[in-house]
């Protein structure tokens, strides 16, 4: 049984990756045309919950997220976060330059307007004004202040920098935590992490009977009332008394 549920679960998968690269592409050659497509956002969203369901992640989500524009902080743990914060919300997400290079899904995520920060590279200005545009246009931006992922056991320190955006900005902070739990008397396979590549993780996701993936949206914060490091702590903090920890 669960042999047969790990090849249906790969083959649809890579039939849903290619359906979205089959839109991306028609909705690319639109743009070159000058024809623009509004309804681009809910497709990213359908995309990202049919995703959900073939990788077997079963969301549970509490907390009230905010309407219109807002910057998201979150606990990163996996690319699964990505999908998983995709699928409640239609949101950019600020991302490591990695991914751009990842097979078509790469692509299509700089199509949705994925925003790509160089690791180690002085980008943080060019980054923040970017940022900062999304959200002046009424859209959701998340990134990861931790810039790297974990086990999930604790929350690493959120680097200041970024929070910059949220001070330049009317709108207002809103801190996010994310914990995976495996299916009872399973180890834990959702997170990221050291050496591990995409494809031999994927495949280790997609042997679960399934993985709970718990988002909790928490109170947003007054960005203005505090300067970057002190709002990068007390995020920090909000996530960490979220978990647990």
């Amino acid at each position: 049984m669960g042999s047969l549920r790990f090849i249906w679960r790969l083959v649809a998968l890579l039939g849903h990756i290619l359906i979205g690269a089959l839109i991306t592409l028609v909705l690319m050659i639109l743009r070159r045309f000058g024809l623009s497509w509004p309804a681009l956002p809910p497709i990213v969203q359908w995309w990202h919950r049919r995703a959900l369901r073939l990788l077997g992640l079963r969301l549970q989500v509490s907390g009230e997220p905010l309407p219109g524009a807002a910057l998201l902080v979150a606990n990163h743990i996996s690319w699964l976060d990505i999908p998983a914060l995709g699928a409640v919300r239609q949101m950019a997400f600020l991302s490591k330059s990695e991914v751009r290079r990842w097979p078509l899904v790469g692509w299509m995520a700089e199509f949705a307007g994925t925003l790509f920060i160089e690791r180690g590279s002085n980008q943080s200005e060019q980054v923040r004004d970017a940022i900062r545009g999304r959200l002046e246009q009424g859209g959701q931006v998340v990134f990861f202040p931790e810039g790297t992922t974990t086990d999930g056991s604790d929350v690493r320190r959120f680097h200041p920098r970024l929070f910059a955006a949220a001070q330049q900005s009317v709108a207002p902070l809103q801190p996010v935590s994310l914990r995976y739990l495996p299916a009872p008397g399973r180890a834990s396979v959702a997170p990221f992490i050291g050496d591990d590549e995409l494809m031999p993780h994927l495949l280790r996701v997609l042997k679960e009977p399934w993985i709970t993936v718990e988002i909790r949206f928490l109170p947003a914060l007054d960005a203005g009332e505090m300067d970057r490091k002190s709002l990068a702590e007390r995020t920090r903090s909000s996530i960490r008394e979220s978990l647990g920890l």
